[in-house]
């Protein structure tokens, strides 16, 4: 009887680890664990659409319009070169085989995406597009969604050629930024920063469904979805934390404190936790030396469980983590910095860029596929 036991408890386990299958949208990769959507870009899970890729860190300097490449072994800038202008984010394409150097060109109609082939990690020729803040993809790969934030717009076009195919205009989401998307892939919710909503967005009918106001006087940021696929984590910079959204019923129910400035949202790699830079500033030009941190959000719990400083002060912003989850790379937006963050000891270390560093990119960074933004890996 005691064996019987013992089966029965560990047939439950194994039922509450790898929950009922999700029915996913045509043409997504399956969800291989419903209660961590995360499962395929664990530490190691490599796809072999990275194995050439050479190991470095792809930091955009938004004032100096240029990249800086960081050596993560060495810890030192191996190389620089010039982008378009206002370089906002570096970021993987779907099938992980370019990055994308979205250059917004803040107040002038010269936006563009430069390309960088990360096997060399050198930059291609520019493809002029119209005010590419940020971009992510659809979650079947066949079109980059360029967020053209000037003009509260997305922007389907071709996954390669970047050509425009079709534009979605969402005015009431002012300066629309950051996206993520739903497990089953039905959906995405964007960010509006200078509205203090989100805009739900039909993927499968490509309309807007409705907005959501989380504060009048909020300026949501980055938004991440929970590993099990059940809520939605949004930074908001005036609120000094994340708001905690259910994306299906598209409701706010909850509000969790964090830091100052609370920017970006980036998960572990074993799916247990989420990292939130507090960029030490409620102003979108903050000074240096702020009181920049980063906090850590068990998923399980939905609580904050430490808190990183920056000896000194700092401002991070944007970036990821690394292949193997020991480290957390960010911008230091404010202060010319990248900051590499120990995620067992929350010791860091800096590493002087160019002018105003914002949404770096780690890679190769595991998974399957890529939905943008710096790495939203699955």
């Amino acid at each position: 009887m005691p064996k019987l036991i013992q089966l029965a408890a560990a047939l439950a386990l194994c039922h509450s680890a790898f929950a009922a299958p999700i029915a996913t949208v045509p043409g997504i990769p399956p969800v291989v664990n419903a209660s961590n959507l995360y499962s395929e870009a664990g530490a190691g899970h490599l796809s072999p659409a990275v194995a050439s890729a050479l190991p470095r860190i792809y930091v955009p300097n938004l004032r100096s319009n240029d990249v800086y490449v960081i050596d993560p072994a060495t810890m030192k800038v191996v190389d620089k070169f010039p982008v378009g202008h206002s370089p906002q984010h570096v970021v993987p394409a779907w099938d992980m085989q370019t990055l994308w150097v979205a250059n917004n060109a803040e107040g002038k109609n010269s936006g563009s995406l430069t390309p960088i082939d990360p096997k060399t990690g050198k930059p291609g020729q520019d493809v002029p597009v119209d005010d590419p803040y940020n971009m992510y993809f659809t979650p079947d790969g066949k079109q980059a969604i360029v967020v053209a934030e000037a003009h509260a717009r997305l922007d389907f076009r071709d996954a390669h050629t970047m050509a425009l195919q079709s534009s979605l205009e969402v005015p009431e989401c002012k300066g629309i930024n950051h996206a993520d998307f739903a497990i089953d892939g039905r959906y995405a919710l964007f960010t509006c920063e200078f509205g203090g909503k989100l805009a739900k967005i039909d993927m499968v009918n490509r309309k807007v469904v409705g907005y959501l106001l989380l504060d009048k006087k909020g300026m949501p940021q980055d938004i991440r979805i929970s590993p099990d696929g059940k809520v939605f984590y949004v930074a908001d910079m005036m609120a000094d934390g994340i708001h905690v959204v259910d994306g299906d019923s598209f409701t706010k129910i909850g509000q969790i404190p964090t830091g100052t400035g609370a920017h970006g949202l980036y998960p572990s790699r074993d799916g247990s936790k989420l990292y939130i830079s507090n960029r030490g500033s409620n102003m979108v030009h903050g000074k240096r030396k702020g009181p920049g941190s980063v906090s850590v959000l068990d998923f399980a719990t939905r609580k904050v469980v430490a808190t990183w400083p920056i000896p000194g002060g700092g401002s991070p912003d944007m970036g990821n983590v690394s292949a193997d989850g020991k480290t957390l790379w960010l911008s230091g937006r404010f202060d010319d910095v990248v900051y590499a963050f120990d995620t067992d000891t929350g010791a860091v270390k800096s590493i002087k860029v160019g002018a105003e560093p914002h949404g770096l990119t780690v890679w190769p960074q595991p998974g399957r596929y890529s939905l943008g933004h710096t790495g939203n890996m699955r």
